[in-house]
């Protein structure tokens, strides 16, 4: 698919490019304790598709995603994945893995033109769910993920996502919530 056909994208027409936002925050949870971080965030989002599945078709963005603190040099957070547009059912998903051995299959309904997105994934589930190492499934669960995404205007756009964990003892949830505004630069 070359990148100046967008229409096969629907809602996800607007994320194609590469942006930078400055005014994230994270809210997690590290030794035992809540912690606010400050982060800077770099995505690009690559046109894909068609991809078919018998009388599926599916068009969407190949995306990667790296965070940084404010002030440092290494990142704290990257993930890897696809958007994809399901124009026949109007679904929207979002399937990404993170390097700590998690992987979600989030999805939601939307229009073509939609500029608001909500997605969702539960651990369980068997269509949009959320996988995660053994390490992590008995001391941090994930057990819930959510996602709202705004476009704001042409080349700009903000998230909110909270993951819902499990953490330790089985019986306290933490929510683990990022929150940025970032703007297309190319």
């Amino acid at each position: 698919m070359q990148q100046s056909d967008h229409q096969p994208l629907g809602p996800l027409a607007p994320l194609s490019g590469v942006w930078e936002g400055d005014d994230g925050v994270d809210i997690s949870w590290i030794d035992g304790q809540q912690r606010e971080t400050p982060f800077r965030e770099r995505a690009v989002f690559e046109p894909l598709g068609p991809v078919r599945n018998g009388p599926q078709e599916l068009y969407g963005l190949r995306y990667n995603t790296t965070a940084w603190r404010l002030g440092e040099a290494e990142p704290f957070h990257e993930e890897l994945g696809y958007w994809l547009w399901d124009a026949g059912n109007g679904e929207v998903m979002r399937c990404f893995m993170v390097p700590r051995g998690v992987l979600i299959n989030a999805g939601g309904t939307a229009q073509a033109g939609s500029r608001q997105l909500d997605l969702a994934a539960e651990l369980g589930s068997p269509t949009y769910g959320i996988l995660s190492n053994k390490f992590l499934d008995a001391s941090h669960k994930t057990v819930k993920y959510t996602l709202h995404l705004q476009v704001e205007g042409d080349d700009v756009f903000s998230y909110s996502e909270d993951t819902a964990l499990l953490v330790c003892d089985g019986a306290s949830t933490f929510h683990h919530t990022d929150r940025n505004r970032l703007q297309r630069i190319a």
